[in-house]
């Protein structure tokens, strides 16, 4: 399905012949899809059926019903989940243990209309459109209206829960308004009317807006299915906006630019995505993904951790550890026949013995299975050394020990895992030729493709690649958690000296069992 470049400009946006997917179908009706940025799930609402659902790498499955028929979601700075509600009126805030407060429902002591699409600013405010599609059959509850007009309102920062917002447009300048953004930084905001099949544009001034004026108009096409509805603004400031045939895409100057082309009649959409480069359309039956080249306005929520993420790993208020499996990654580091098993290359060190103390081969086999029922995914890193030793540096004693003794070369038996520990066909498997596993090679490609950021590390040697990789981890911002006889390394004395101390800087040490209970 070939897109249409209208203007040059268009194609610096999107390839034109970028194909449109199909990641979910068989839905009443889309909307609402929004990306979570550290756990990497996209939610969107099926308002009719009155289902939140979320789709992953796993697939679709329903997360909240009822749902109110919530429509519009966004996030805020904390992470957050903040809907509008049609069955209810109103837009509603959903803590990340799931806890529902009702930030707004009335104004002048009238319920209001339904909200229905909503955008949250740096400053913490939260705007949202208030047409009265959530009072009709289908789409919400019919019922009578309260208001007799349709506005746009603020709600401010650090609003008391339930008070009235702020109407922030004159109340008979909408027929039906509907999406809505901030430009990139933020001194406009973008209203449309789905009726009048317009975009209007404000200067946003604080918390008030003025000198409103149409943007763009005449967004209908009798012979192609789709209004003005969901709307969103890139990186660059172009508006792209749902209309007839797909997606419709301005310039911030107002030039009609092109059409990103989509199946269905298209709701909403949103960016999402390891990079911020992938396209979400709710459309119809169906959520569909387009890759871009652009990526969106920066908004609030888009490089946020929730609260807990200074610490998700420590331990709750009664001393347990919780852990949770979508943010965790397990890594089984060098534990290959040369460094662990009798026979290898350097059985002469004691390695096999303090293995064998640590019972370290069993204890990760245990916890890798785990994470397996679990969802977490196990990342197994080999040093692996081409024949010849082709490309190992011999900067150091531990390289040249690895040459002189001829290990772990590629397609040995001293360079195969450990027995136990082969890795199963889900798993993924990373080569390197330095102690740390993140120095030359494809570890943090494989966990930001896997959206995680907490380390469950094991493997050998405890005082060499382990604490290599935790003090790496921990500059790059990752959480590491180091079971400790998981670990293993030449004598108990060393691998007490790291545990005990440098370990106790840069990870969180604790057991397997611990790590086990822990992921549930």
């Amino acid at each position: 399905m070939a897109h249409d470049a209208l203007d040059p400009a268009f194609r610096r946006l999107i390839d034109e012949h970028a194909p449109v997917r199909q990641i979910g179908t068989g839905f009443t009706f889309t909307e609402g899809p929004i990306w979570h940025p550290s756990e990497h799930y996209l939610l969107f609402s099926d308002m009719p059926a009155d289902v939140r659902r979320r789709w992953d790498r796993h697939g679709v499955r329903e997360v909240l019903k009822p749902s109110n028929k919530g429509n519009g979601m966004t996030y805020d700075a904390a992470l957050n989940l903040i809907v509008c509600e049609h069955a209810t009126s109103s837009v509603a805030r959903f803590r990340p243990d799931g806890a529902r407060e009702v930030l707004a429902s009335h104004f002048e002591g009238r319920e209001l209309n339904s909200p229905n699409d909503i955008v949250v600013k740096s400053d913490g405010s939260i705007w949202f459109t208030d047409p009265w599609y959530g009072r009709m059959p289908h789409y919400g509850v019919e019922r009578p209206r309260q208001l007799g007009w349709q506005g746009v309102f603020r709600i401010p920062p650090n609003a008391r829960p339930g008070a009235e917002p702020e109407l922030v447009v004159d109340r008979y300048m909408f027929t039906q308004p509907n999406g809505l953004c901030f430009c990139p930084d933020e001194s406009k905001l973008y209203v449309n009317d789905t009726d009048q099949a317009n975009i209007r544009v404000f200067d946003v001034d604080g918390g008030a807006l003025k000198n409103g004026r149409v943007f763009a108009s005449g967004i209908r096409d009798s012979l192609k299915s789709g209004v003005p509805d969901g709307m969103k603004c890139d990186a660059e400031g172009n508006i792209w906006v749902t209309g007839p045939g797909g997606l419709w895409v301005f310039a911030p100057d107002g030039r009609h630019i092109g059409k990103v082309s989509i199946p269905e009649h298209p709701a909403n959409l949103h960016w999402g995505g390891e990079e911020w480069r992938t396209l979400f359309v709710a459309a119809s039956t169906s959520v569909y993904a387009v890759d871009v080249k652009i990526g969106p306005r920066n908004e609030p929520f888009m490089r946020a951790r929730p609260a807990a993420a200074s610490a998700p790993a420590a331990p709750a208020a009664d001393g347990d550890l919780r852990l949770d499996p979508a943010r965790c990654a397990l890594i089984i580091q060098d534990m290959q026949n040369d460094v662990v098993m009798e026979g290898g290359a350097f059985a002469s060190s004691g390695a096999p013995e303090h293995a064998r103390a640590q019972r370290s081969v069993e204890n990760a086999a245990r916890l890798a299975a785990h994470c397996r029922a679990r969802g977490v995914p196990v990342i197994h890193v080999h040093f692996v050394v081409p024949p010849g030793a082709k490309g190992l540096t011999l900067n150091c004693p531990l390289f040249e020990g690895a040459y002189e003794a001829n290990a772990l070369i590629r397609g040995t038996w001293g360079a195969a895992p450990a027995p136990g520990l082969e890795p199963a066909e889900s798993d993924h498997v990373v080569e390197k030729m330095r102690m740390s596993a993140w120095e030359g090679s494809t570890l943090e490609t494989v966990l930001k493709a896997e959206g995680r950021d907490i380390i469950i590390e094991t493997g050998a040697w405890t005082n060499m690649s382990i604490e290599h990789t935790a003090r790496t981890g921990a500059d790059k911002g990752y959480v590491m958690v180091i079971p400790e006889d998981a670990c293993s390394t030449m004598n108990a004395d060393w691998h007490r000296a790291s545990i005990d101390y440098a370990m106790q800087n840069v990870a969180l040490v604790t057991k397997t069992d611990a790590v086990i209970a822990a992921l549930g």
